[in-house]
């Protein structure tokens, strides 16, 4: 699998090569409910192709769909789904994505991408990391307050001391035993004891500070991601000294992830990152609230269109779960609404967020019960 974070910052997603082809649907864990998850994807494909053909010559639509073929019969993908699926292609691109949160079914072939779905789900502000630390070996969960789920660490950071240190680890973590993730499988890593304390002391600093500045290298900073650290509480201490990473949580789950189930260890962490959630949020209402009698917040879909073409937006909220179809106008911000029937319609909500955010404004996805307006949407203006 592909990393959204990963492939938003180096801006594959943003240019394509016409056809750009966009494909969501929403997908299931489990058995029963994923059988029919090929079926659909395969009707979905069935729509891209009727869509080419009316523009594009087979020699041009073959390569393109022969990915989302393999795809479709590949048994082990669609045994491993989460709860939604987006997938992208064009000449030399094919980007699949398992998501956290379902997705309407969605099949589009344009000049660009059709990236909002996505943007919806990264801007959500209930979203976390978990780093799994012991002195052998770290483990990775991204997740929600509903799901969590095991990632792998991006390439060049060390999974174990071993990989971290290399000869120079000291002889007593030397010796082999049985490691894995919650509900993951079991990876051979290296433990030990010995008399060599001072020694061991060092490679533990040496180790957490590589895992630390690899984690914020290509996780925390690409995610923007909050950061709770799992982790006995003799370690603890020594992480927050060494990792220098802006986005770990001072609280964290004083327990080694392999000593709990994924469910069990879904609820710790919603445990320690609900009270950092709802500060985030009170705290973007009471700034809201600040803002709005100083002509510096609005809650008026027009004028706040306008706002963003302009530059001036630099926080924007969009309540959960609502849309608004229409189409607005990235050159005058006029906005034109339309029917949820059309299914070539976006989102103007979605298209608002895309818009601040090439702007370098912020966007935050709220739940319905804490937006400070009724409208579903809230933006706080730089002037």
């Amino acid at each position: 699998m592909y990393s959204l974070y990963q492939d938003d910052e180096t801006g594959i997603l943003e240019s394509c090569v016409p056809p750009c082809i966009s494909l969501y649907q929403p997908t299931h864990r489990h058995f029963s409910e994923n059988q029919q998850d090929p079926i659909r994807f395969c009707n979905l494909v069935k729509t891209l192709e009727e869509s080419l053909l009316q523009k594009y010559p087979t020699e041009v639509i073959q390569p393109l769909l022969d990915p989302f073929l393999a795809l479709a019969d590949s048994h082990d993908f669609w045994n491993h789904t989460l709860d939604g699926l987006a997938v992208l292609a064009a000449k030399g691109v094919f980007r699949v994505y398992r998501l956290q949160r379902s997705v309407p079914e969605l099949a589009i072939v344009a000049d660009s991408f059709h990236t909002k779905p996505l943007i919806r789900i990264r801007q959500s502000t209930d979203r976390y990391q978990i780093l799994g630390l012991s002195r052998q070996a770290i483990t990775l969960y991204e997740g929600n307050r509903d799901a969590l789920d095991q990632i792998e660490p991006a390439q060049g950071i060390p999974r174990t001391m071993i990989e971290a240190l290399g000869a120079e680890v000291t002889e007593p973590h030397m010796t082999v035993a049985s490691y894995g993730g919650v509900g993951g499988e079991n990876s051979a890593m290296h433990h030990g004891h010995g008399g060599k304390e001072p020694e061991v002391a060092i490679d533990d600093e040496r180790f957490f500070r590589a895992i630390g500045q690899g984690i914020l290298e290509h996780h925390s900073r690409p995610s923007g991601l909050p950061l709770i650290l799992a982790t006995l509480p003799e370690h603890r201490q020594l992480f927050h000294e060494v990792s220098h990473n802006p986005f770990l949580l001072e609280n964290g789950i004083d327990s080694n992830p392999e000593a709990l189930s994924l469910d069990e260890f879904r609820m710790r962490a919603w445990q320690v990152f609900e009270p950092h959630y709802l500060a985030r949020l009170d705290a973007l209402v009471a700034e809201f609230s600040s803002a709005r009698p100083k002509d510096l917040g609005d809650d008026d879909l027009g004028r706040i269109a306008k706002a963003v073409v302009a530059g001036r937006v630099a926080t924007l909220l969009i309540e959960a779960n609502r849309w608004i179809p229409g189409r607005i106008s990235a050159v005058t911000g006029d906005i034109e609404l339309d029917d949820l029937a059309n299914t070539q319609i976006d989102d103007v909500l979605d298209d608002l967020g895309a818009l601040v955010l090439k702007m370098g404004g912020q966007v935050v996805i709220m739940p319905a019960e804490r937006m400070p307006t009724a409208m579903g949407v809230a933006a706080i203006y730089r002037y």
